[in-house]
């Protein structure tokens, strides 16, 4: 229970952090917009719990070091070992604690989280210039909301493949949402922001025409944003994750972002609870010779380290560069083999 108390306290100390330091953005967005004086506070509100979530790892480790820090300064470690614990079953069981939180954390913690991103996320688009483009993906295909200087188009693709979309139904209405015409094509070049349409088939009015050259529109997405669009995992939950895979797959787009996101939440209370070892060994190699501040740095140094090589490997993963699976497990794999390492002789600690 002492741990559980040392854990939340942290939590609840960068949950203010996070709070304060997004308080002065919001408030920056709207600083030239008509609302009430509560919405930046509103949608900071929302925003703070999953960006607290990205900090949970470091949160554990800091909070193993505080606990053991205390009950070393107590002298209640050697209490524990009177009773028969070893520093070895110790950790363990701080292992299988925050291994159990870990998995609360993602199936409550981050489920709710993701549901206040996505609120936050809708109400902010609506103040935002962006409101006027809208990228979906259902069960039929991909769907795509875009305001020109022409009007507004409402696009359906069955598929994206490389640089085109496939299948495509382009309907064009005027400000008012007057139907001005509709185009068809098999296939469009959607490279550059300047669509390249093959072969259109044109219905103005009830009159179809069949073009064999292409035309050319302009748009606001090309691949590059469509791809930017879909890259916000955090607004979904662990379910709607799956879905989304499922859709991505039937489109032929890139699942690949999608189920490292699925991997990582996974694998986070196991992440965790590597992170309570890895802090429970620097305790227990420094407390005779350095003090808490040395140990927390070193911590803090170790934590950022780890950060840095998920993020690289994550990177390789959604860039194909390497199996999804690798991206994920293979850094947890080598904080694994540290932990074992310094487990060796804990006992003689």
């Amino acid at each position: 229970m002492k741990f559980l108390s040392k854990f939340i306290t942290i939590s609840l100390i960068f949950l203010s952090l996070i709070f304060i330091l997004n308080i002065f953005e919001e408030i920056s967005f709207f600083k030239n917009i008509n609302t009430t004086i509560l919405t930046p506070y509103f949608l900071t509100f929302l925003n703070t719990p999953i960006i607290l979530f990205e900090l949970f790892p470091f949160i554990f480790l800091l909070s193993t070091q505080i606990f053991f820090n205390e009950i070393l300064i107590k002298n209640e470690l050697t209490l524990l070992k009177n009773v028969g614990l070893s520093n070895l079953k110790i950790i363990t069981s701080m292992f299988i604690f925050s291994v159990f939180i870990g998995f609360l954390i993602i199936i409550f913690y981050y489920n709710l989280a993701s549901k206040f991103k996505f609120y936050y996320t809708d109400i902010k688009n609506n103040y935002s210039n962006d409101n006027k483009y809208l990228a979906v993906v259902n069960e039929s295909g991909l769907w795509l909301k875009d305001q020109t200087e022409e009007g507004i188009l409402i696009v359906k693709s069955k598929n994206i493949k490389d640089n085109y979309l496939n299948n495509v139904i382009i309907n064009q209405f005027d400000f008012d949402f007057n139907h001005l015409k509709t185009i068809q094509s098999d296939k469009i070049d959607i490279s550059n922001k300047n669509w390249i349409i093959q072969k259109p088939v044109i219905t103005i009015a009830n009159i179809t025409s069949h073009n064999q050259l292409a035309i050319n529109i302009k748009s606001n997405f090309d691949k590059n944003k469509i791809n930017s669009l879909f890259s916000n995992f955090s607004t979904l939950n662990i379910w709607e994750l799956f879905y989304l895979k499922t859709d991505y797959e039937k489109l032929g787009y890139s699942s690949n972002e999608v189920m490292i996101h699925l991997l990582k939440l996974i694998s986070s209370p196991f992440l965790y609870g590597l992170m309570t070892i890895l802090a429970s060994i620097i305790m227990f190699n420094t407390n005779k010779i350095n003090s808490l501040f040395f140990s927390m740095v070193l911590g803090i140094l170790v934590s950022v380290s780890i950060y840095y090589i998920n993020f690289m490997f994550v990177s390789l993963g959604n860039t194909g560069k390497i199996p999804n699976n690798l991206s994920i497990f293979l850094p947890i794999f080598f904080i694994f083999i540290i932990n074992l390492f310094g487990l060796t002789r804990i006992n003689e600690k």
